[in-house]
């Protein structure tokens, strides 16, 4: 490799770096939430700074623990939403289909919210 090849990959390297630290390290800790919605509706708005669990609905049930998200319970047939990695503020989405239930990580602003103990 070239010198030139060195020098692109390094600053390869350091953008991904950057982008990768950037939401763990620099966003405000206000910003750290999730975003629930239930059938497109927004069920609430929720700080990851806070341990908590959050019954969505009769249906499923999510636990904030450590600045991580993870759905623990639901009554899906598959329950694939439960396998799902847990996420946070640097991103992700966790998805129950036939619920139609979706939690993900938001980063700056707010949305009104609907739901019960809800962050704004």
């Amino acid at each position: 490799m070239k010198k030139k090849d060195w020098i692109l990959a390094a600053g390869i390297l350091i953008a991904a770096l950057a982008a990768w630290m950037f939401p763990r390290f620099f966003l405000p800790e206000d910003h750290r939430k999730i975003r629930i919605t239930v059938d497109g509706t927004v069920f609430g708005e929720y700080s990851l700074r806070e341990d908590q669990e959050i019954a969505i609905g009769k249906t499923n049930v999510c636990r904030i623990e450590n600045g991580k998200v993870k759905m623990i319970s639901a009554d899906c047939p598959d329950k694939l939403c439960m396998k799902q990695k847990a996420i946070d503020a640097s991103g992700g989405t966790i998805v129950c289909l036939p619920n139609k239930v979706v939690i993900e990580a938001v980063g700056t602003g707010s949305l009104p919210s609907d739901g019960p103990d809800a962050v704004s």
